[in-house]
């Protein structure tokens, strides 16, 4: 089982579902709304859980309602939580989304998250000299997530990083990364170039990014340079919200088969995950992903 340490944002997610989005300056009546667990660190941290990985998350919640039932929510996954601290200054991080036919709009506030900072990340040592690999995003300062890496390269740890939200990278953290996982727009502007380059991109990193492309699967490059596709497959989307970090949640813990291997398992389950609303809510099990690409061998 592999043993994943995730670094990084937990939200309470506000879903308001709509037949179309709104306008500048424009009021709409929602169909539905519903609150559920989220922030990309719980979501990941979760995703890995579920497909059999051995979990712990370092982050940071409010000391109010919300903290108390993303805690309660990631130790029902089986997520070790002794390294997640609570803010008396702080409430817990939201995210509002806009659901409309399977695309969302989101917009974050991070409250706790972000006072996770460097001092957290030292004090959690442990938690890293015990993982297999790290998994980070950027929903927390970026200089903690330069803590995390610094860190997980004491310990000679592999450092997975979703570089989300999208963010121009320090130079000396892209050298402490041994996996980024962006989406074209994402990978642009890490390291500083345009979406329509990307394979250019994916060439300036061999064997260190894997990059999704939405309906188009992912695509990494192997150590020599070489160009690699993943297909996606093809499901009725119902919502994308979480996709992405299904994906990663995957990638860490299917970590030990390779690039390959894992690019393959997190395309099936970031599939599955939109099958079902909610970014948590339809996160599979190793079991169904294991079916689910029996199925469509």
């Amino acid at each position: 089982m592999t043993k994943v340490l995730v670094v990084g944002s937990i939200n309470m997610d506000l879903v308001v579902g709509t037949t179309r989005f709104p306008r500048l300056g424009e009021t709409l009546f929602g169909e539905r709304f519903a609150t559920h667990p989220g922030g990309k660190g719980a979501n990941q941290a979760v995703a890995a859980a579920r497909l059999g990985a051995q979990v712990t998350m370092v982050g940071r919640v409010g000391n109010d309602a919300f903290g108390q039932q993303m805690l309660a929510t990631l130790k029902a996954e089986g997520v070790d939580t002794r390294w997640i601290g609570i803010s008396t200054t702080a409430a817990t991080g939201v995210a509002a989304i806009t659901v409309c036919d399977g695309d969302n709009a989101i917009l974050v506030v991070p409250g706790a998250n972000g006072e996770l900072s460097p001092e957290h990340i030292a004090a959690s040592e442990p938690a890293f000299a015990a993982a297999d690999v790290v998994l980070a995003q950027l929903e927390v300062p970026m200089g903690t997530i330069e803590a995390a890496a610094a860190l997980a390269q004491k310990h000679g740890k592999p450092f997975i990083l979703n570089p989300a939200p999208a963010a121009r990278l320090p130079i000396d953290l892209v050298g402490k990364v041994a996996l980024f996982t962006p989406n074209e727009y994402e990978l642009a502007v890490a390291l500083d170039g345009k979406p329509e380059n990307w394979k250019a991109l994916l060439s300036m990193l061999p064997g260190k990014v894997v990059m999704t492309k939405g309906r188009d699967g992912a695509y990494f490059t192997d150590a020599a340079g070489a160009l690699q596709h993943q297909t996606s497959f093809p499901v009725e989307a119902v919502d994308s919200t979480g996709a992405g970090d299904t994906f990663n949640g995957a990638i860490a813990a299917f970590w030990d088969l390779g690039l390959a291997a894992a690019s393959r398992y997190a395309c099936a389950a970031g599939a599955l995950s939109v099958t079902r609303a909610g970014a948590q809510g339809g996160m599979p099990t190793r079991a169904e992903v294991d079916t689910f690409l029996d199925n469509a061998a």
